[in-house]
Parts: structure tokens; sequence; C-alpha cells
């Protein structure tokens, strides 16, 4: 069994919005802050928003989707990489197109997150604060060009996967056999090198739910494509914990941070994400899992 690669994400500005102790979105330095310690904890891999705002209403395109800062961006990572040099994989996988690849081109991430389901995202924990919603669908040819563009920048990406259909679009991807909105048949072999890198979703509101159960999380285990690597992401407090450990002991890797659940226990809040970091390494050690450093995670993940 490889050693347990933690991700962190911090930014629970839209997931929970009452957190009393996340780290404001807009605040480059105090996001920064909060990943330095979650590393110092334990975590090797940044999973960073930057600094973004977000489509208010569907647009003409059909989408409701997150806009980068891209001085936000710059800023946070240039503060990790002063002090680390974890893998930085730049999240909100609910962006444009030419959005991330801007991101790609100037800040140079190790990976990036692309979601090979549809968007169909509506969080709303708590009934007093209006719903942070995100939709898109991303047809093949689109996550072809995603997978392509990433590729000719050396930029790995962190497959989201929200069910099995999104194991169906690795399977079309990997295939290299396409058909253009033209009817023209192009083939395009490689486009996603192996090891893959998955990110199963559980819990996460929205008509992409997953529910969070350890049978669930089984069944996407047991139908894994080959030669994929995997971490979980669960959104659901009461049973967020259970799902960690399960996973730690079954193989898998873990995301951890106040995004997916900031508390410590039923009702009790990290004051930080460090601390739910020294949790999860707590778990691993306890079962006989060695935690993997930012180096032997990018041996595990493939970079």
């Amino acid at each position: 069994m490889d050693k347990l690669v933690i991700t962190v994400t911090t930014d629970s500005t839209g997931s929970y919005p009452r957190n009393p102790y996340l780290t404001p979105c807009t605040d480059a330095r105090g996001v920064a802050e909060e990943y330095l310690r979650a590393l110092d904890a334990g975590a090797a891999i940044v999973h960073t928003h930057g600094a973004y705002t977000h489509d208010p209403v569907i647009q003409p395109d059909g989408r409701k989707l997150s806009i980068p800062d891209m001085q936000g961006w710059r800023d946070i990572s240039q503060r990790i990489r002063a002090r680390f040099n974890p893998i930085m994989q730049f999240g909100m996988a609910s962006m444009r197109l030419e959005q991330k690849l801007e991101l790609w081109e100037t800040l140079r991430p190790d990976m990036s997150s692309i979601n090979f389901n549809s968007h169909d995202e509506y969080f709303q924990p708590d009934p007093e604060y209006p719903p942070f919603s995100v939709y898109s669908v991303h047809p093949i040819n689109e996550l072809r060009e995603y997978a392509r563009l990433a590729k000719e920048r050396s930029v790995k990406l962190e497959i989201e996967c929200f069910s099995t259909g999104a194991y169906w679009a690795i399977g079309k991807i990997r295939s290299g056999d396409f058909w253009t909105d033209e009817g023209v048949r192009e083939q395009e072999p490689g486009l996603l090198a192996d090891p893959l890198w998955l990110t199963l979703f559980f819990g996460w509101d929205g008509q992409s739910w997953n529910p969070p159960t350890v049978r669930a999380l089984q069944y996407m285990v047991d139908n894994l494509p080959p030669n994929a690597n995997w971490s979980m992401s669960c959104m659901e407090p009461p049973v967020y914990w259970s799902m960690v450990a399960h996973t730690i002991a079954v193989g898998g890797h873990v995301r951890i941070g106040m995004e997916d659940c900031p508390y410590l226990e039923d009702g009790v809040y990290a004051k930080t994400n460090a601390e739910l970091v020294e949790k999860a390494v707590r778990i691993a050690r306890e079962i006989g899992r060695d935690v993997a450093s930012p180096e032997e995670a990018r041996r595990i993940v493939g970079l």
C-alpha cells in the first residue's frame, strides 16, 4: 500500500459560510498562511481556489461558473512556494477553459482540476443563506481539449468523479477515438498519462450527489478504471471522519480541509486547517499507514 497522500483545501466560503474560522477568499496572505500550516502538519497537495468571484446567474453560454482573480492566485501561489515545494493543484474545476489556460501558462501548477461529469452543485448547508450553485455540462470534445492543452503544458489533470459516468468519459478520452461536431472522425491517443489521479466525491449537494456511505465508496472503488490512483472528498460532517478512516484503511488517499468539513467532531469547529490535517495523520498512524511527504507524493501521483 502506498503512503497516504493528503490533499488540503481551505476555502469554505461557499460550503460552510458560518464557519467562524474560515479564511476569507479575498485575503491572499490569510489563505496562504492556512496552507502553510497545513503543509507543516502533513499535507502534500495544495488544492487551492486562489481568489475568485462567481457568475451571479446562468450566463448566455448556459453556464454558472467561477471567475478567477489572477492576481489573487499569483499572490497565494508565490507565498506558498516561497516556503514549501508541495504539489500545487489548481482547483475550481468550475472555471472556463480560457481562464484555466491563463493560470496554467502564467503560474505553472503541477495539477489542475477538471470535472469528468457535469457540474450540478447546490451548496446550502445553512438554510439562512442563499445557495452557492454551479452549473455546466462538459461534453467529450471539451474534455478532449482540456486534456490536450494540459498535456502540452505539462499539467497533470486531477479528474473529478461524482459518479461512474466519469469513468466512462475517461475511457473515451483514453481511446483517442473522437468525432468532431462536423462529423469528422479523428484519432488523438495518449491524452491522459498513467497513472491517473482521480478524486471521488461523496455527499456534495446537487444533482451530481453521490451518497456519503461506505457502500457507495466501495462501489466507486470496485469500478475504478485501470492505472488510477484515487483520493476521497466528502461533504457530509456526520459521517466525514468515518469516510476518511475507511478510505485510509483500504488504500485510498484523502482530501482534508474546511471546504469539505470544518469540524473536528460533531459541532466542534477546527480553528485551523492544520488541526484537520493532524487528525487525518493520527488516524493513518493508528492503523499503521505512513504519510507521504510532498516528494514522495510526486512519485505516487505520477508527476
